[in-house]
């Protein structure tokens, strides 16, 4: 954002001419002119934020709101029958929250075969629908279909604002892996995590950080999980949290620096290029990125997943992070602007 110094006078130029003649002279008119205008852009001056740069990996865990509907078979089922679809979120089962796979298990085990009401979001949008569970040759009580309420992966912090204690990660959002839908957000958190093992990426196929995490010891709560990252809070003496902080800033084409801990738990900064910005793309992908640091090649084959998240300095600010790699090459991938990121996590 920035003040366009020529409108400004041409506005003034407008309050000059209607300033009336009479006590107030032409000489303090354009005083007055001109102090209007210096009063007016700095009201417009933006405050500059700034950002620590993490790139250190996390483990990350995701508890969905409701239960996702991830496949549903073949043949008559009640699932079926009632019009559910896959990708559907059943938030309610017989008039109660629906928490998990397995309460909702023994919700239906509670309404036995009667027809029972389900609440359900489909593309966010509410509706209800009536199942007649069957009883399975165990006499469990079923409806035919898998469901899923969590994931867990690993991915990368981008920054940490010391301002506020908030981070951003990944980029984009946590989608099911069947539905390919993102994952409605219930609760979930970030965990100490350490790289222990490269899948480098080849034509044609995505590689992979392997890390392991500590699942008794939570680093922060998640808030959201939106299409652009994953959103919450860190203690101000997480070790994620220091560093330097750095002025946010606009991607433009030509060399930059991402941050990623792609071994143990060193964050190193490595050489790419940005090839080409493709402002207000959809999914983080406005920006073209190419890894051209041999070290980094050497290590992962380019951008493999699980960098995610990893931020993209350049000439001395934060100006994004890496989001996707290309299938057909993995030195390439896309980047989603900063600006972009904080705007989802502020509106969360």
């Amino acid at each position: 954002m920035y003040v366009n110094f020529a409108a400004c006078q041409r506005s003034d130029d407008l309050l000059y001419e209607e300033i009336p003649k009479g006590p107030l002279r032409h000489g303090a008119a354009l005083v007055l002119a001109l102090l209007l205008c210096t009063t007016a852009a700095l009201a417009a001056e933006p405050v500059q934020r700034s950002l620590i740069p993490v790139g250190h990996t996390v483990g990350v865990k995701l508890f969905a709101r409701g239960v996702v509907v991830v496949k549903l078979p073949e043949g008559g089922t009640p699932a079926r029958t009632c019009g559910l679809k896959t990708g559907d979120v059943i938030v309610e089962c017989g008039g109660e929250a629906v928490t998990s796979t397995e309460q909702f298990q023994s919700l239906l085990q509670k309404n036995g075969t009667d027809a029972t009401a389900l609440e359900i979001k489909r593309q966010g949008s509410p509706l209800t629908l009536s199942v007649e569970p069957e009883r399975n040759e165990q006499g469990i009580c079923c409806i035919g279909a898998w469901i899923r309420d969590s994931m867990a992966g690993i991915g990368t912090v981008t920054y940490y604002d010391p301002a506020t204690g908030a981070f951003g990660a990944l980029g984009h959002g946590i989608t099911d892996g069947d539905t390919m839908a993102l994952m409605p957000f219930g609760s979930g958190s970030i965990l100490p995590s350490t790289v222990k093992a490269v899948k480098k990426g080849s034509s044609g196929s995505a590689g992979e950080l392997r890390g392991n995490f500590d699942l008794s010891g939570d680093l922060g709560p998640l808030c959201a999980n939106t299409d652009c990252g994953i959103f919450g809070t860190l203690p101000a003496d997480c070790t994620l949290a220091a560093g330097e902080a750095l002025p946010v800033g606009d991607a433009v084409e030509g060399p930059a620096t991402i941050r990623a801990n792609v071994s143990g738990d060193e964050v190193r900064e490595y050489a790419v290029e940005i090839l080409k910005r493709l402002p207000n793309a959809s999914d983080g992908r406005e920006m073209v990125i190419s890894v051209t640091d041999p070290d980094l090649i050497a290590a992962t084959g380019g951008i493999v997943q699980g960098m995610s998240g990893s931020p993209i300095i350049q000439n001395g600010k934060l100006v994004g992070a890496v989001t996707h790699v290309l299938l057909s090459d993995a030195t390439k991938g896309y980047g989603i602007s900063m600006e972009t990121m904080l705007n989802a996590g502020e509106n969360v």
